[in-house]
């Protein structure tokens, strides 16, 4: 199934199934939210009521992202990314031996995501714009300290993620050593549905990982290309850790990490050691598509300029009191 969240004709937002260049919407009233909760097989209850209806053409109504997140975590999981953006953002070679250790993350602001056709407003100061191609995975139920093999059964489905990035803030609050925070906290993207697991089945290969040609394009011109299987860690195993010593629920969505081959600006920018291609502008159109789930696009645009913050109080010298 490729479950929409949308806007009819009329401007109401509403749920449904996706088929061929129609969409088919559920009762009034649901939220992707509530049916996600439902599980699979409620989904498909609903669907299969949906498409005894007549379908909407796509043409005629608004995509909107599928889904408002209960959480987001970002991962980490593609070596040859790794690489080419600490060379970018950190001035380092190499991979960090950590790295290695597990399928790093990190939490990203669910109350920003936005959808397709929808503008990406960077921060205004921000120079050094960027995309990030990747896939997540959208949990269906709750769990604590799963195996790999319990979390399978923690898998709803499957969508694109593009963690926008401004890198030239990015670069300098993670020198701090506590990880980025306002060079990602303005927006995320997905879209431009969800894909329900059972659709991506005939993509998995015999180690586990789903073998999907993603790409991103900039203006209509390719930048990047990958497969998703290239990545570290099966979406199972970062369920699996997700959940360790803590809890993952119904909702919760899990990045991959950006694929390789180009599927950023900042690793193409640390291979070559120049901005080629330039950083993104306003009025450049982001396209990322994925094998299986679909493509989403992206008008950059500027936030408007936000107020100072005050200079920081620095420490003065210890007084007896």
């Amino acid at each position: 199934m490729k479950l929409a969240t949308f806007l009819d004709p009329g401007g109401t937002e509403r749920v449904g199934v996706v088929d061929g260049d129609l969409v088919h919407a559920f009762a009034a009233g649901l939220t992707m939210r509530g049916v996600v909760e439902q599980g699979l097989p409620a989904a498909r209850s609903l669907s299969d009521a949906a498409l005894t209806a007549a379908g909407l053409p796509l043409a005629d109504v608004r995509l909107r992202a599928p889904l408002q997140p209960a959480s987001v975590r970002d991962f980490v999981a593609f070596e040859e990314h790794v690489e080419g953006v600490r060379r970018s953002v950190d001035g380092a070679n190499g991979v960090p031996e950590a790295w290695y250790d597990g399928p790093t993350f990190y939490f990203t602001n669910p109350h920003t995501v936005i959808g397709p056709g929808d503008e990406v407003c960077f921060p205004s100061t921000s120079v050094a714009r960027d995309f990030e191609l990747e896939v997540a995975v959208v949990v269906g139920a709750a769990g604590s300290s799963l195996s790999v093999d319990e979390a399978r059964d923690h898998v709803f489905g499957y969508t694109v993620l593009n963690d926008w990035s401004a890198r030239d803030l990015q670069r300098r609050e993670m020198q701090v050593g506590l990880g980025p925070a306002k060079g990602k906290d303005f927006a995320s993207t997905l879209g431009p549905w969800i894909v329900t697991a059972d659709e991506l089945e005939s993509f998995r290969d015999e180690d586990g990982f789903l073998a999907l040609r993603c790409s991103a394009e900039v203006n209509g011109t390719e930048v990047g290309r990958d497969l998703l299987s290239h990545m570290g860690w099966t979406f199972e195993a970062m369920i699996a850790y997700a959940s360790r010593d803590s809890l993952v629920a119904p909702c919760d969505v899990l990045g991959s990490g950006t694929v390789g081959n180009g599927g950023c600006l900042a690793e193409l920018w640390g291979r070559r050691g120049t901005q080629d291609p330039p950083p993104l502008k306003a009025g450049d159109v982001v396209t990322l598509t994925v094998e299986g789930i679909g493509s989403v696009s992206n008008t950059v645009a500027d936030a408007v300029s936000a107020p100072s913050v005050p200079d920081v109080r620095r420490r003065v010298k210890a007084v007896a009191r």
